[in-house]
Formats: C-alpha cells, sequence, structure tokens
C-alpha cells in the first residue's frame, strides 16, 4: 500500500496550493482548510477523476486533487472535494443517516463555498458566467455541465505554454515578461491588474489572465 502511495500521489501531504490556483483565493482556501482540518495531496493525472475526498477512522479526512488541472479547474475541484469535508464534519457523530455523497447537503455546501471566489479577479468572464449558474445546483462533476466545462477547457492552453501563468496568478511584487517589457505586479483592479513598469515606471493596467513570464 505504501508503494502504490509512492507511486501515485506527488510530493508530500499538505502540499501548499499557492502555485495551482489563482492568488486572490490563496487565502480564502487557506482559511478553509484551517476551519475544517485535512490532509491534502496533489494527484498524478486521473482519467476518471479531477480529485477525490475519503475518510477512514482515526485519520484525518483526505483530499486529493490531478496536479495537471489548470488554475481555475483546479480550484473548482478543491473547493468540491472540501464541500465533502464540510458535510462530514456537520454530520459525523450525530448518529443519522450518512447523507447521499452528491446529495442537497453537499450542494448546498460546495454552493456556499463557491460564493466568495465567484468574481472577476479570480475568474475569467466566459467561467464565471457558466459557474454562477452551475452553482445554483451544482452536479457531481464539472464535466456535466457542458457550458461551464467548455469555458474551463480554454484555459488547458497554459500547460501547452511552458514558463507562462495567468498575471493574476502571480503574488504582488512579482517580477515578470508581458509582450517582451518587464513589469511589477501590483494590486487587482477588478478584471485588470495594476503593474509597473520596471524601466519607465510608469504605470498600466493589465488583463488579469493575460499569460506571463515570470522572472
Amino acid at each position: 500500500m505504501k508503494i502504490g502511495l509512492f507511486f501515485f500521489y506527488l510530493g508530500m501531504k499538505n502540499t501548499s496550493i499557492g502555485s495551482y490556483i489563482p492568488a486572490p483565493a490563496i487565502d480564502y482556501c487557506e482559511a478553509l482548510r484551517r476551519q475544517y482540518p485535512f490532509d491534502f495531496l496533489l494527484s498524478r493525472p486521473r482519467r476518471t477523476r479531477l480529485g477525490d475526498f475519503t475518510v477512514k477512522p482515526g485519520v484525518p479526512p483526505r483530499i486529493t486533487v490531478n496536479a495537471n488541472l489548470n488554475p481555475y479547474n483546479f480550484l473548482i475541484t478543491y473547493l468540491h472535494e472540501i464541500a465533502h469535508c464540510v458535510v462530514h464534519y456537520q454530520y459525523r457523530g450525530r448518529g443519522k443517516k450518512r447523507p447521499a455523497p452528491h446529495g442537497k447537503e453537499w450542494k448546498q455546501a460546495f454552493s456556499a463555498l463557491l460564493q466568495p471566489v465567484m468574481n472577476e479577479s479570480i475568474f475569467p468572464e466566459d467561467i464565471l458566467h457558466a459557474l454562477v449558474r452551475y452553482s445554483q445546483n451544482p452536479g457531481a462533476t464539472t464535466g456535466g455541465d457542458p457550458a461551464l466545462i467548455q469555458a474551463i477547457r480554454k484555459y488547458d492552453v497554459q500547460s501547452l505554454t511552458p514558463g507562462k501563468v495567468a498575471l493574476v496568478q502571480l503574488n504582488e511584487g512579482t517580477n515578470f515578461v508581458f509582450q517582451n517589457r518587464q513589469f511589477i505586479r501590483g494590486s487587482v483592479r477588478r478584471t485588470r491588474v495594476l503593474c509597473t513598469d520596471k524601466i519607465s515606471r510608469r504605470l498600466y493596467t493589465i488583463p488579469a489572465h493575460a499569460l506571463v513570464e515570470a522572472c
């Protein structure tokens, strides 16, 4: 069993997710992790699932997410699995029948967890539009919502562009290259990010989801 885990999972337990989700969502996700304690592991790509939640007696709940997901898909999947964790903590030890995995309790928890991140500083407009609709009655998988999965897949191109990330993923103060010019990443202004040209020191607003190269 230990050997299987060694080959299946990447890295150590409780890996930081900071480099896998949009930067404005990091504090929120870390707070959820403290509120609903669980072990977190990155997983190698799986064909049948994007993430999973497991719980066994005597050990903390465990959440895994595929490491190859784009930042928006990773965040949605991460919150999907935390919703399972929320339901687990709400109903454990109550002597009641265990809620269905993707029943009304999970739907309510997942919808509530999505509310704080459904804004243009975290998601591109096309994903946000589909996600708002999906959150009203979330399904067991995002793949069951054609509009949402189609919008998410547009951003898989990032995995095909070595060294490039969405600007919004970088932390404030990070140096990056965009259109052959060097900038310093500043604060998020709705759908754009205020940045400083390193040479001229002039301020520019760059689309939050523009692909840039950190340096």
